[in-house]
């Protein structure tokens, strides 16, 4: 909906002099989605608090301190226009180990992205190429994470699928998944990883959840022509 370089069309356009974009509604995961997808960056690998995007401001928010010594080993976000939904946990519920009842978590897909260089900070874009994906059941939400790289980086860049990064690093994605969300003092949370996926499931799982999206909120390129009629008091 924001106008990038080059729009025609004069409202985009004005759009996106005047306005910053949602990073969830108002950017699109990329034209050549699930190759390479656009990434919106909340976490780094050094944060000690665990950032999130609140979904009504756009504005990226202190969700929690981290109670642990467990920091996230890679960069973590999420691919903008995309959602967990009834897609999305359909295909967890299908995949072994089978589990009827399994729904989307309800937020936009989250996505792992490695690279050789230290960001010292969130709240940016990137592009990145998805490898593979975990995929993780939260009690009996949906809650896979996909694991791409970063496009042209040095160390990471010529990666193609999953089983080519180090085990070492996949093993420290599983830890931090199965126990971020644990409180300490609380009851142990229902947390199992289903599946490590390859390259292949993780365009499949970004696909359903691009569809998802427009189940939920509707085609992005039809909001321009819905704010001309709303300016025009139809």
């Amino acid at each position: 909906m924001t106008g990038r370089p080059g729009t025609t069309d004069p409202l985009a356009r004005l759009l996106g002099w005047m306005f910053q974009a949602h990073p969830w509604h108002g950017i699109a995961s990329g034209p050549a989605s699930p190759e390479v997808v656009t990434v919106y960056v909340e976490i780094v690998p050094t944060d000690t608090v665990k950032y999130e995007l609140d979904k009504a401001t756009g504005v990226l928010k202190v969700d929690r301190v981290q109670r642990s010594s467990s920091l996230c080993p890679t960069l973590y976000g999420f691919v903008p226009q995309t959602y967990c939904g009834a897609e999305v946990g359909a295909r967890c519920a299908e995949r072994p180990p089978r589990r009827a009842g399994i729904a989307g978590d309800g937020d936009p897909l989250d996505i792992c992205v490695l690279t050789e260089k230290a960001i010292p900070k969130g709240g940016f874009l990137l592009r990145a190429r998805p490898i593979g994906g975990l995929r993780l059941i939260d009690g009996e939400e949906a809650d896979d994470k996909i694991v791409a790289v970063l496009e042209d980086d040095v160390a990471f860049g010529d990666l193609r699928e999953l089983a080519e990064c180090p085990r070492g690093l996949v093993t420290r994605l599983e830890h931090y998944f199965l126990t971020y969300k644990q409180l300490p003092g609380a009851p142990p949370r229902a947390m199992e990883i289903a599946e490590v996926y390859d390259r292949a499931e993780a365009h499949e799982m970004i696909r359903r959840s691009e569809r998802d999206y427009r189940a939920t909120f509707g085609a992005p390129e039809a909001r321009l022509d819905e704010l001309r009629r709303l300016l025009a008091g139809g």
